[in-house]
């Protein structure tokens, strides 16, 4: 017998700037040397070069962004090729790292401006509400790799970090307006000064996304729309910067009867950040935010979370720095039972985590550098919980990178494993485990980061993990299905991906993930939640043509999945920008251009939704 556990609990719950901002750094400028001088700070959460960072981390730029033509977060998410992501419907994503890929994927921790937006329902994330203004984004830093040692439970295959633009980035207007046979939008954001020192940004937001279809053209009533508004202050004046910033969204998604599907929410984000001597600073960091989501005939849930973080970070003489801190976070979740179907139990759950954490890296040589950190994290399921990390890279030659790692990291339980109950009232015939038990991953790594003079760049990681106390389906003599943790397994293999710069207005970028899985566990539960491609590799092409016109082609392939089966499929996408003047840009994307449809994961309720062909036509204007 073989059971995907994550789809079945999840199918029961879901039940279905200025002007010059438009005439930024076109692709072809960027040199392979600006390319690995981007700074990034997820890999240690202090500011260092890509070049130097010692992880599998993919940069996803400002400009690749725009120049895909994507809308959304999640679409713009596939531009990463240590990232797994699946189209489930009109509105629903199926997105991982190394594996485990459901629509309740839990292996990965995602932030938005360092808000951890995931949901304790199952340790994963609504990816309908999870939205920022694309023309806002400074980058998206992808971890693929453990990271539990710096970003806590649940960052077991990966890290996304979603950062925005400082306010002072974004004065002016812009005004975004686009339309196709498939969704339309418009945006609009304003960006201003207050004081001597402080800037400030306004937006607000509006999508509306057409229903999917089933493989032989029937409609599904999964159309939706979505509005979202929100702001951010900047404010930097001596040895202090502090930032405020919030959003407040709804989203609207059909359904058949008995109604629509509702999610509200808002967020109130604030963090001060004070530079030290010798280079030293310190972070304090707080935020609150709300969810509400109502699916009639189903339930509702109203979730508040708020948290406190702080970092200090030390440099020390001889290359050498330590970062530590600590954080505490609390969450009022409150579910409405409102089916016979099932149940959380009980219905309402104040939630704790707390962390301590810390990180050295020492320069034994010149060219060799030691990282060594741990965290300590308890949660309200199953109490403390240890997640070390020990990485070391070798700078071969100035643009050479060796590095490998090994770590310990955890996936703390959720409210599904321990409190999920079907059907709502006894007698039960699947109940959530009482004492299930945080999942065990023991990953390591060993990757290569490289340039070969001004033209050619690579990046390249082996892995293998070996995965321990798994989510089961364990049936008790009592003929109750029980979750437990009675799976055991590995996941191994390689990503790589590298860019080649033929000419100054042309470059190649490909990437590929190969990868393999075993487990093991009794006759019941033997699969655990996750159907994920042996094989999947890209292909993008970025050309500036003459009279500030842009092509742009990517091509990916994705292999087939295993569980329920769905076809392989390879997908064609075609972007051409017009740069009509400094403040006028219009931008034509077609998606899946050689296929009228294709399948690319099997998690609805109305079966295996086919992911149309389709155009859109955006135009923008700052001023």
């Amino acid at each position: 017998m073989r059971l995907a556990i994550g789809p079945l609990l999840f199918a029961l719950i879901s039940g279905t700037s200025e002007a010059a901002d438009l005439v930024a750094a076109n692709l072809a400028d960027l040199t392979l040397e600006q390319l690995g001088n981007i700074e990034v700070t997820t890999v240690s959460r202090a500011p260092e070069r890509l070049q130097d960072a010692p992880a599998s981390v993919y940069v996803i730029t400002a400009d690749a962004i725009r120049r895909s033509g994507a809308t959304t977060l999640p679409e713009a998410l596939r531009l990463a090729p240590n990232l797994q992501v699946a189209r489930i419907d009109s509105n629903r994503y199926a997105i991982s790292a190394r594996g485990f890929n459901s629509n309740t994927a839990n292996k990965l921790q995602v932030l938005i401006d360092g808000r951890i937006v995931y949901t304790p329902l199952f340790s994963g994330v609504f990816w309908d509400v999870q939205d920022v203004m694309l023309e806002d984004v400074d980058r998206i830093e992808v971890i693929s790799g453990p990271a539990s040692t710096l970003w806590g439970a649940n960052a077991v295959n990966g890290v996304i970090n979603v950062i925005t633009r400082s306010s002072a980035e974004t004065t002016g207007n812009l005004v975004s307006v686009g339309a196709g046979n498939l969704e339309r939008g418009f945006a609009a954001r304003h960006g201003g000064d207050f004081g001597e020192n402080g800037h400030y940004r306004v937006y607000a937001k509006t999508q509306y996304f057409d229903h999917s279809e089933r493989s032989d053209g029937s409609a599904v009533s999964d159309a939706w729309q979505r509005q979202q508004a929100g702001f951010r202050a900047d404010r930097a004046e001596g040895s202090n910067s502090v930032t405020v910033q919030g959003d407040a969204y709804t989203v609207s998604i059909d359904q058949d009867a008995p109604g629509r599907q509702r999610a509200d929410g808002a967020n109130l984000l604030s963090r001060w950040v004070r530079s030290l001597e010798d280079g030293a600073e310190l972070m304090v960091q707080a935020y609150w935010d709300h969810t509400s989501r109502s699916v009639p005939g189903l339930f509702g849930e109203q979730l508040d979370t708020g948290s406190v973080n702080v970092q200090h970070t030390i440099p020390h003489d001889g290359g050498h720095k330590t970062v530590w801190g600590g954080g505490y976070r609390w969450a009022d979740d409150r579910v409405d039972n409102r089916s016979p179907l099932f149940a959380f139990l009980p219905a309402d759950r104040r939630m704790h985590w707390a962390n301590m954490f810390a990180q050295h890296e020492r320069a034994l040589t010149p060219e060799l550098r030691l990282t060594v950190g741990g965290r300590v994290g308890n949660n309200s399921f199953s109490g403390l919980e240890f997640m070390p990390n020990v990485r070391l890279a070798w700078k071969v030659a100035p643009d050479h990178l060796l590095w490998t790692a090994w770590s310990r990291s955890v996936r703390a339980p959720s409210r599904i494993d321990r409190e999920f109950f079907f059907p709502a009232n006894p007698p039960f015939l699947l109940a959530g485990g009482r004492d299930f038990e945080s999942e065990i991953a023991r990953t390591t790594e060993v990757g290569y980061r490289g340039q070969f003079g001004e033209a050619v760049s690579l990046s390249a990681t082996l892995f293998h993990s070996t995965y321990e106390r798994l989510r089961s389906l364990d049936l008790l003599p009592s003929g109750i299905f029980v979750l437990g943790n009675h799976i055991d397994g590995r996941v191994y293999g390689v990503e790589a991906w590298g860019s080649y710069r033929i000419t100054p207005q042309w470059r190649l970028a490909a990437g590929i993930l190969a990868m393999h899985d075993r487990f093991e566990g009794d006759a019941v539960a033997r699969t655990p939640p996750g159907d994920d491609p042996p094989v999947q590799w890209s292909l993008t092409s970025g050309w500036q043509l003459a009279g500030d016109r842009s092509l742009d082609i990517a091509v990916r392939r994705v292999g087939a999945l295993p569980t329920p089966p769905v076809p392989a499929y390879t997908a064609v996408d075609v972007r051409y920008g017009w740069q009509l003047s400094p403040s006028l840009a219009l931008t034509l994307t077609v998606a899946n251009l050689l296929d009228r449809r294709h399948e690319e994961f099997a998690a609805s309720s109305a079966g295996v939704v086919s992911v149309r062909r389709s155009a859109f036509l955006s135009v923008r204007v700052a001023f």
